[in-house]
């Protein structure tokens, strides 16, 4: 395990490649909001209050009148100008992560418009029956599927959203009904969505964003367990590549957690360290059939995970819980998708 200081140094590391405008950009120089949020979360944990500030101010900036943001931004220009629903979602995970981890009541006050108008646009991309559509495209026309993994981040969103509409007193419940009709397809329609099962996300997001939990989970995760886990080395980013990476298990160490499996999430995390470089960032993956890092690049998203996985084990900020705590009621409609109930999930919270 890895210590407070090392992982303060993580977030320093995110901090040093923040640009000039706020934005935190991939290693090819493009920002986008769901790891510009991810980086932002991870700076808060470490205490980096103005590189976290900065970054807020950039999303307010770069946020359109319908309250998303282009998919990609390149010096402060969409590169990429569709609307990802899942980017959208994941600001309200971030600022309701910052409120618990700093209990700065104003911050969260002047950022709450722009979480409501974030989450609107995401919930007016749900579908009759209750999946979300991956994107708006840049002439506003709703893509024609959807994606597991992006929902199941979504629906992470859709819950920090109601506990931030909650405390701040405006409730949202058109918001909670999201969640719940979401919650369903995501735990017992498969067909709803893209088929993406070679990549690891798509087996445990579902979990990571509180969709599926208790016996259901445990046994989703137990099924795919030796495709993607590679003993000592990490999980693999896609089933059929000899290549681990560390944003990817990290974030399977955040699902294992929240399913109170300290364990296995503890030897994972110990695992990927051989990812991390002397000056406290992480390598993006490594391709052991060739034993070399690829790509040859050390992101920001990628020490991002790392340090939300630490403070999920360590409990080193009010925060700890963000992914542990997100789990809600799923919600059927049966005259909608054609089943009474959420298959298993019952029996197993």
């Amino acid at each position: 395990m890895i210590s407070r200081a090392q992982v303060v140094r993580t977030a320093e590391s995110i901090a040093a490649i923040q640009q000039d405008d706020g934005g935190v950009p991939w290693p090819e120089g493009h920002v986008d909001a769901w790891n510009h949020v991810e980086c932002l979360m991870a700076m808060s944990v470490a205490g980096l209050r103005e590189p976290v500030r900065r970054g807020y101010a950039w999303l307010a900036r770069h946020q359109r009148p319908d309250g998303s943001w282009p998919m990609k931004l390149m010096d402060g220009v969409a590169a990429e100008r569709g609307g990802e629903s899942n980017h959208a979602a994941y600001v309200a995970v971030g600022l309701w992560h910052h409120h618990l981890v700093t209990g700065d009541q104003g911050f969260t006050e002047e950022h709450w418009p722009m979480v409501k108008a974030a989450l609107d646009y995401v919930a007016g991309l749900q579908t009759e029956r209750g999946e979300i559509v991956w994107e708006r495209d840049a002439e506003g026309r709703a893509a024609s599927y959807a994606l597991l993994t992006g929902c199941s981040s979504i629906h992470q969103g859709l819950r920090c959203a109601v506990r931030l509409a909650e405390h701040l007193g405006d409730p949202q419940p058109h918001w909670e009904l999201a969640a719940g009709r979401l919650a369903h397809v995501v735990a017992a329609h498969p067909e709803a969505f893209a088929d993406k099962s070679r990549f690891s996300m798509d087996w445990y997001y579902p979990v990571l964003g509180g969709a599926v939990r208790g016996r259901q989970a445990l046994e989703l995760l137990e099924r795919e367990w030796a495709t993607f886990v590679v003993p000592g080395l990490g999980i693999r980013c896609v089933s059929d590549q000899p290549w681990v990476t560390g944003a990817e298990t990290c974030e399977l160490v955040l699902a294992l957690d929240a399913l109170g499996d300290g364990e296995r999430a503890g030897a994972l995390f110990a695992d990927i360290q051989h990812l991390r470089h002397e000056d406290g960032s992480y390598w993006t993956g490594w391709q052991f059939a060739n034993r070399r890092h690829f790509p040859h690049e050390r992101s920001g998203y990628t020490a991002a995970a790392a340090v939300l996985a630490a403070d999920a084990l360590l409990g080193l900020s009010p925060g700890a819980g963000i992914f542990r705590d997100v789990d809600g009621t799923a919600v059927s409609d049966p005259e909608v998708c054609g089943c009474a109930a959420v298959r298993g999930a019952e029996e197993g919270r």
